[in-house]
C-alpha cells in the first residue's frame, strides 16, 4: 500500500469522526449542531449522506485497479463538494445570527480535499500477485 492510499484511508476516517464532532453553535437560542444532529433546525442530516460518501471512497481505496482508482476520483470529487456545500450552509448568517463554527465543520472539508489530494496522488495501480 502506498503513502497517498494509506493518507486517504486516514482522511476518510477523519470525515467519518466529523460528522459526530460539533459543526456549529448558534449561542443566542443554545442549540449546538453535529453532522448527525440538527434538531430545532432545517439543516437535515448531511452527515449520513458524508458518512456513507467516505465509507464508499475508503472502500475504494483498498481496492487495486485503475477502474477503481477513477471511480474513487468521482467519489472523492462529490465528497468535497458535498462537505464544501455543509460549510457554506451551516456556517451562513441568517436574520442577523451568525454560528460560530466549530471543529467538525472545518474538520470534514479539509479531510475531504486531502482525500480527493490523494487520491489524484495515487497512480491507481495496485500490488499485483506473481504469477507462477
Amino acid at each position: 500500500m502506498n503513502k497517498p492510499t494509506i493518507f486517504g484511508l486516514i482522511s476518510v476516517v477523519i470525515v467519518i469522526i466529523s460528522a459526530f464532532l460539533p459543526w456549529l453553535t448558534i449561542e443566542s437560542k443554545h442549540l449546538a449542531f453535529t453532522g448527525l444532529n440538527t434538531a430545532g433546525s432545517s439543516f437535515g442530516e448531511p452527515g449520513k449522506l458524508s458518512i456513507f460518501v467516505a465509507v464508499v471512497s475508503g472502500i475504494l481505496f483498498l481496492v487495486p485497479g485503475k477502474w477503481s482508482a477513477r471511480v474513487n476520483l468521482f467519489v472523492a470529487a462529490f465528497l468535497v463538494a458535498w462537505t464544501f456545500r455543509n460549510f457554506m450552509l451551516f456556517s451562513r448568517c441568517e436574520m442577523g445570527v451568525c454560528p460560530e463554527r466549530k471543529i467538525g465543520l472545518y474538520l470534514s472539508v479539509m479531510a475531504a480535499i486531502v482525500a480527493f489530494v490523494c487520491v489524484i496522488l495515487s497512480n491507481g495501480k495496485g500490488e499485483k500477485a506473481p504469477v507462477e
